[in-house]
């Protein structure tokens, strides 16, 4: 994604980057769910907002579906700064995402499914693979960013994993982006829900 190949830290140590990066999404997240993070932190919502909150957050994913799959259609047809705009503006979806789920958890509460057992246990194995493709594409997909942001497009094919990382954080955070749409109509718009607060939350992404 980068246009220059300036040496720098980041560009040397790419893991030691992505690990840094990693372990403060990860202990942010850790943290609002265990209660580490002070509640003052985040405002106190009331369930009309959590509702909002949680339409915004399937919109936005909703939206950054589409920015991956042309980011993707784009470097396959060789379109390398539309590819390299399409990744950063996926990145800063994920980060808008990240800061209202925290919001939503840490102010207010989650949402569990009820609806009959035939429903129950796809929307429970689509919520699973989710939730697991969310947690273990963290590194990857901050590793090909980190790549793309330190090295120029001919060192990013030449001297970089890039495309082969690229090509499966992509693949998984398409995958996670898109159960997560799917599992927040399940749950708000075709079924029904119970509200848990914000204290009893489970871990629960949508």
């Amino acid at each position: 994604m980068a246009t220059s190949s300036a040496d720098n830290a980041a560009k040397r140590h790419p893991l030691a980057v992505t690990a840094v990066l990693s372990v403060v999404g990860y202990a942010a997240v850790v943290g609002t769910f265990l209660g580490l993070v002070p509640g003052s932190v985040f405002p106190e919502l009331s369930l009309r907002a959590v509702n909002r909150l949680s339409d915004a957050i399937a919109l936005v994913n909703a939206i950054n579906v589409v920015v991956i799959a042309a980011g993707w259609r784009w470097i396959r047809r060789d379109e390398v700064k539309k590819h390299a705009a399409s990744m950063v503006t996926s990145f800063v979806l994920i980060l808008v995402f990240l800061v209202m789920y925290l919001t939503k958890i840490g102010g207010g509460g989650t949402k569990e499914f009820v609806g009959p057992a035939f429903a129950y246990y796809p929307y429970l194995a689509m919520l699973a693979i989710h939730i697991i493709l969310s947690i273990i594409s963290v590194p990857v997909v901050l590793y090909a960013l980190v790549l793309g942001l330190t090295h120029s497009p001919t060192e990013l094919r030449t001297e970089t994993p890039h495309r082969r990382v690229g090509r499966i954080a992509a693949g998984a955070w398409l995958l996670s982006l898109a159960l997560g749409v799917v599992t927040y109509l399940l749950l708000n718009h075709v079924y029904s829900w119970e509200y848990i607060e914000a204290a009893a939350a489970a871990l629960v992404f949508v």
